[in-house]
């Protein structure tokens, strides 16, 4: 009798049917957690130095989930025609061309143009003009609101049977709970797991930092 739930649970399995053999429990293996990002900038060091003097070098404020980024003590304003927004953060390292990641409401404040775009991908996005404590920048082109994506390991990417580039759909839990399908899957090496969504899609949705997300092909 003392194996009588084990072997109970053996039977089950086997007069179930195939595909309810293995339920989908939303194990940590597959469970991916959720960054939500607000505006921010990624500067070159030739905007730094226009904005911020000659040879400024940014202050790290705290780390980031991905390896290597981490938010920085310095903001500066963003004008467009119509309006501007001030105290926006910087993100570092210092890249070599400096993206501006707004939310969707953002480019009708300020009259600019901010297509959807992964990052790095600003050939004809929207342009902009940065002021800081020493000076101001124009920028020509690298306005951009981001496509949600996920950040992953190559060897993860293998793990979740899905590669670089990639567009998927994620699920997710809560009061408003569903799916967001067109989510770009970024597998490149020296990454952290998670799944980057704006302000304004995690508000729409209910979704918090605690929430974790599935990947459903």
């Amino acid at each position: 009798m003392d194996n009588y739930e084990e072997l109970l649970t053996k039977l089950l399995e086997k007069l179930a049917p195939t595909d309810q053999i293995q339920p989908t429990k939303l194990t940590d293996n597959q469970q991916i957690p959720v960054g939500i990002s607000n505006r921010h900038i990624h500067l070159s060091q030739q905007e730094v130095d226009k904005l911020f003097g000659q040879g400024y070098q940014l202050t790290k404020l705290k780390d980031l989930s991905q390896p290597g980024q981490y938010a920085c003590k310095e903001t500066v304003m963003i004008c467009g025609p119509k309006g501007a927004i001030e105290k926006v953060r910087i993100l570092g390292p210092v890249r070599k061309q400096t993206q501006v990641e707004i939310l969707q409401s953002d480019s009708f404040k300020l009259g600019v143009k901010a297509p959807l775009r992964l990052s790095g991908d600003l050939a004809g996005s929207g342009n902009i003009t940065l002021i800081g404590p020493k000076g101001s920048a124009e920028i020509s082109e690298g306005v951009v609101v981001a496509k949600r994506h996920i950040h992953m390991l190559p060897a993860e990417a293998v793990r979740f049977g899905v590669h670089d580039g990639q567009a998927v759909t994620i699920e997710f839990s809560g009061e408003r709970g569903g799916s967001l399908s067109n989510v770009i899957i970024r597998a490149v090496e020296n990454s952290g797991l998670e799944c980057h969504i704006d302000t304004e899609e995690a508000n729409a949705l209910g979704i918090t930092p605690n929430t974790k997300i599935v990947i459903k092909k």
